[in-house]
């Protein structure tokens, strides 16, 4: 016979078709614990408000979507875990939302009991811009011992997870599929980087793909184990703005970078600035809000700029014409009134020493 509170029971009822967290609660609170529910007959489960008579079939028959025997070995053999709602080392911040996962798997490090987080989300193909700012209020957080929390998306999400292990800080990465799948693939080295300095953890069984209604349900997690959620570089239609809605809707406190205003990336953090978002630029405006910002922390929070900078007047007007966002190659030729074989060639001595970078399509940014 199981014990009351055995892992083994939490999995097998997590992995009812079509049980849902919230009457996965209803039922602890009737029953006590997996073992009384999967005991229970279907008469005693629709007691339960909200349950619907398919799924009590599904717990009174022991039909499940994954063999619980299989999923607890294939953890095993990837070396993840497995934090049970009742757990000790489930986030406490994360039991308040609505509807809280019963089960979360998790690879790496335990979460450490208490850390603040900070969640950084934006957009999935950023601009230089957008990804450097992303970055620098990721290490200025972690290096006052604030962990960042992201969905480990290309773009933003990469970036907030590059810039907390830049500052020795301790970084979550919450999945939209299985613990066993890197999504995206490009983001393998990251997944290593965070499994053995943070941690990567998701709801979703093992061997669940990316499909797109996992994302939404994902970030209500990202917002959940966060104090706060800051939005870098969003469009109107961002996933971003969801997350944001979610965390207001738990009480959460958002905060959104600004952006150019000719940037359609930036217009969803616009939005929400309009809305009564904090505009924040940098880490400490966040620690501010938050109480969070003590006077001993120290206060070097961002990347070291290149100690190269341009030494020639003709380098220096080019530098003056490139800034955040990209420009054309033709453009800096036409506003600087250069001769394009010349633009050319100062770019070139540029980018090898580090002051300019180029991107596809002839476009630089410092």
């Amino acid at each position: 016979m199981s014990q009351p509170d055995a892992p083994e029971d939490w999995l097998a009822l997590h992995l009812v078709p079509g049980l849902g967290n919230l009457s996965f609660k209803k039922l602890l609170e009737k029953f006590g614990n997996p073992a009384q529910i999967l005991g229970a007959p279907v008469s005693e489960l629709l007691e339960v408000g909200g349950l619907r008579k398919e799924v009590a079939r599904r717990i009174s028959r022991k039909e499940f979507s994954l063999s619980p025997s299989k999923v607890m070995r294939s953890i095993k053999e990837m070396e993840a875990g497995m934090v049970i709602y009742p757990d000790p080392g489930y986030p406490d911040i994360l039991r308040e939302i609505h509807d809280p996962p019963m089960v979360l798997y998790l690879r790496g490090c335990d979460i450490p009991k208490r850390a603040s987080f900070v969640a950084v989300v934006g957009s999935r193909s950023p601009t230089p811009y957008g990804t450097r700012v992303a970055e620098n209020i990721a290490q200025g957080l972690a290096r006052r011992g604030v962990g960042v929390v992201s969905g480990l998306a290309r773009g933003i999400d990469s970036a907030a997870h590059w810039g907390c292990l830049g500052g020795h800080g301790f970084t979550i990465a919450v999945l939209g599929t299985g613990i066993d799948i890197v999504y995206p693939a490009s983001n393998r080295k990251l997944f290593g980087e965070i499994t053995m300095k943070g941690a990567v953890i998701t709801e979703f069984p093992p061997g669940t793909p990316p499909e797109p209604k996992n994302f939404p349900i994902r970030n209500r997690v990202i917002s959940g184990l966060s104090k706060a959620v800051v939005v870098v570089e969003a469009t109107m239609n961002s996933g971003s703005l969801i997350t944001a809605s979610v965390a207001l809707e738990q009480g959460r406190e958002v905060y959104a970078v600004p952006g150019s205003v000719q940037s359609f990336k930036s217009r969803g953090c616009h939005f929400l600035i309009k809305q009564g978002a904090k505009l924040v630029e940098n880490a400490d405006d966040v620690l501010d809000e938050l109480g969070l910002n003590y006077p001993f922390a120290i206060k070097n929070d961002t990347f070291k700029t290149a100690p190269s900078l341009p030494v020639e007047e003709s380098e220096q007007k080019i530098y003056d014409l490139i800034g955040d966002y990209p420009i054309h190659i033709d453009e800096i030729a036409r506003e600087g009134n250069i001769e394009p074989s010349a633009v050319s060639a100062v770019l070139m001595r540029m980018e090898l020493r580090g002051i300019i970078r180029q991107l596809p399509g002839k476009y630089f940014v410092r």
